[in-house]
């Protein structure tokens, strides 16, 4: 299992263009300065059809549109990683503990892009890794053989109470800015994540660049249709830089946009 190094911009999607309605489905958490209205129904029934439907013995696929039954809980939610990153080269199944029961089955695409996710705990030919469906936190264990790997020099840190953002490469702080955050009645969710995909909006939206990440509200099921996906995004209003605003999302000034555009995909954002 060879290691590549990630150099900026490597490890991501590759200009994945969505539709302007498509994009602002997975900013279902990110809406105006008032909370939205959270749906009745589960995550996931708002998104993709089918995306709770079981796969048989693989389990359900691990999508930021689903919800899995059985998994483990990040164990050291705030801690960070020494930066590997793993791509399934075909869809995998994701146990519970190592050798254990298949939970779900990691797919080789999110959104369009390849599936990168970070690797949290090592355990012989066993990875741990962060999932990017609900509940938030989740975690598997998925076989180290036939992975395809790399390493990212990239950590992104969400300061909730001061509302800053920090992006740091190789332990040296590369900026730090003032974000919007979520309001208290749409909180956005503390833990570790990791950044999931890279969306350029094929029209107008409000950001020109959308990075979902793998943790959803917590307090809105749905909003918009979408299934509740947190995401890193700018926003044209710069007055909301500071505030506690958002329905979950956090909104970035346009410099940390353009650097936050060279993290490559699996990249730890640390939330708390």
């Amino acid at each position: 299992m060879a290691t590549t190094n990630v150099l900026p911009g490597r490890v991501r999607t590759s200009g994945a263009l969505l539709p302007a309605a498509a994009a602002m489905l997975l900013l279902g958490a990110c809406g105006g300065p008032s909370p939205g209205k959270a749906s009745a129904e589960r995550p996931g029934a708002g998104g993709r059809p089918g995306a709770e439907a079981d796969t048989g013995r693989k389990g359900p696929a691990a999508t930021t549109f689903a919800t899995l039954r059985g998994v483990p809980k990040d164990a050291a939610p705030r801690s960070g990683t020494n930066g590997l990153v793993v791509h399934p080269t075909g869809p995998r199944a994701v146990l519970d503990r190592p050798g254990g029961r298949t939970i779900a089955t990691l797919p080789t695409e999110q959104l369009g892009g390849p599936t990168w996710v970070p690797v949290v705990e090592t355990s012989g030919g066993w990875r741990r890794v962060l999932l990017p469906s609900r509940p938030n936190q989740a975690s598997g264990w998925i076989s180290a053989a036939g992975l395809r790997t790399a390493r990212t020099s990239y950590t992104v840190k969400v300061d909730l109470s001061r509302r800053e953002l920090t992006l740091v490469r190789s332990s040296r702080r590369v900026g730090r800015w003032p974000v919007a955050v979520g309001a208290p009645a749409t909180p956005t969710p503390s833990g570790r994540t990791f950044v999931m995909a890279t969306l350029a909006p094929a029209k107008k939206t409000p950001s020109p660049l959308v990075l979902p990440l793998g943790t959803h509200s917590a307090t809105l099921d749905t909003f918009g249709g979408g299934p509740g996906t947190v995401a890193l995004h700018g926003w044209p209003d710069t007055s909301v830089f500071g505030k506690a605003v958002t329905h979950g999302c956090v909104r970035v000034p346009a410099d940390a946009l353009r650097k936050l555009s060279r993290v490559p995909l699996g990249t730890l954002v640390l939330i708390g």
